[in-house]
């Protein structure tokens, strides 16, 4: 009681230790007795009535002489958590920043507050957003710049991104849980985070989006594409593309093929999307790069294109993709285009016209059960019992749709061409 003065914000409230007579005391002086009833008062000794307008924590089951500390402990054990619960989440935005950058630490930080935020530039512009902070961008640029706008909530806190004149942004926040302390502490960490990833320059992604650019003028091919090869560096008059992808997501795949071609000496003719890593290698580096995804623990997906001349490469790309393709679903590790069945790469050679005539064989059995029975049948090399067995009917039932199938297209199933035609056409109408 002796210390008594009261913190004067409203989102805190003055605990007061004292004995009856001294708090009877106290509510005696006029000033002091008014601070007092905006205090919350912790009598150590029994209380005979409590006075009108007073707030207090009675029956205290510790003895009198311990009441202070023991509340003064109680207190520094709670700030000690908080203390703590920031300091892991600012550790975990730390490292959310090296993978997400400033849209990641908006987002980890509206997840850690349960609740929202918003950064704005210092043009009131939005950068990023998280939780429902979209639905606020107005009442975040009203706080943070002022603006006699009416704000739907109140419990809203404004952090500059940076110091003095030197803020390059604003970070607004609303937590719907959790102590005014612990956001207002984790909400800073996050602001001195921000301030430095804005004023970095991120030369990772410079470089990325330099090889992202030099990707697509070698698939265009032509002069550019030499041109632009000589200009990195690269005196080979073909290259092989390829395209690997990782069974998690939380595998960074083009970092470990720049890591392989390092190791190989070789230039980074690369770039990622949607998860996907493509690029091109000399073909002396092909069986390297190829053993070592066989050999890493990590299950990857990888496919090689046929080799290529420079101003002609994006054959050998799209090799790469559908050989991707089909260790995806073959569940394989490393495909090569050329090994793939000689069906995929008639079709693949095929103008689309060509194409689109052979599967017109198959138009007459359009929307009838014909097309299943003629892919069971082929695909069993015209084994009658098996192929009745795999559609569930009799063999006879059978015998007369393929008769229907050779009077609807003319193709006779006995002809071992006329097969093989029928093979390419349904091939060619489940591509199309």
């Amino acid at each position: 009681m002796s210390d008594f003065a009261l913190a004067p914000h409203p989102h805190f409230a003055s605990l007061v230790v004292g004995t009856a007579h001294e708090i009877a005391e106290v509510l005696r002086d006029d000033e002091r007795g008014a601070a007092l009833r905006d205090a919350v008062v912790v009598p150590t000794t029994p209380f005979p009535e409590l006075p009108d307008g007073l707030a207090a924590i009675i029956d205290v089951t510790v003895p009198s002489e311990a009441v202070l500390s023991t509340a003064q402990a109680l207190l520094a054990n709670d700030a000690a958590a908080e203390d703590r619960a920031v300091l892991v989440a600012a550790k975990v935005l730390a490292l959310t920043a090296r993978r997400g950058g400033v849209s990641g630490v908006v987002a980890e930080l509206a997840h850690r507050l349960d609740g929202w935020a918003v950064l704005l530039d210092r043009a009131a512009q939005p950068i990023a957003s998280s939780g429902a902070g979209s639905l606020h961008i107005a009442d975040a640029v009203a706080v943070a710049f002022h603006r006699p706008v009416r704000v739907r909530s109140q419990a809203l806190q404004v952090h500059p991104v940076g110091i003095n004149e030197d803020v390059s942004a604003f970070l607004v926040v609303m937590a719907r849980s959790g102590s005014t302390s612990r956001v207002r502490d984790l909400s800073s960490q996050a602001a001195a985070l921000l301030d430095l990833l804005l004023r970095t320059h991120d030369s990772s992604r410079t470089e990325r989006l330099g090889r992202a650019t030099m990707m697509r003028v070698l698939e265009d091919g032509g002069v550019s594409a030499e041109r632009t090869a000589q200009d990195w560096g690269i005196r080979d008059r073909s290259l092989t593309a390829f395209s690997v992808s990782a069974r998690s997501a939380d595998v960074d795949v083009e970092r470990m093929v720049i890591r392989w071609l390092d190791e190989l000496g070789a230039a980074h003719l690369l770039t990622t999307s949607r998860g996907v890593t493509s690029g091109f290698l000399r073909e002396e580096h092909v069986a390297d790069v190829a053993q070592r995804a066989a050999e890493l623990a990590i299950p990857l997906h990888m496919g090689f294109g046929a080799p290529a001349s420079i101003d002609a490469l994006a054959v050998s790309a799209e090799q790469s993709r559908r050989a991707r393709d089909v260790a995806v679903s073959e569940r394989r590790v490393v495909v090569h285009y050329n090994e793939i069945p000689t069906v995929a790469l008639v079709l693949d050679r095929l103008s689309p016209a060509d194409s689109t005539r052979l599967a017109a064989l198959l138009a007459p059995l359009r929307g009838t059960d014909l097309v299943e029975t003629l892919h069971a049948f082929l695909r069993t090399n015209g084994t009658w019992g098996t192929a009745a067995s795999d559609l569930g009917i009799h063999r006879q039932t059978l015998a007369a749709r393929i008769r229907q199938v050779e009077e609807l297209t003319g193709l006779s199933m006995t002809s071992p061409d006329d097969r093989a035609t029928a093979w390419l056409a349904l091939r060619a109408l489940r591509h199309a």
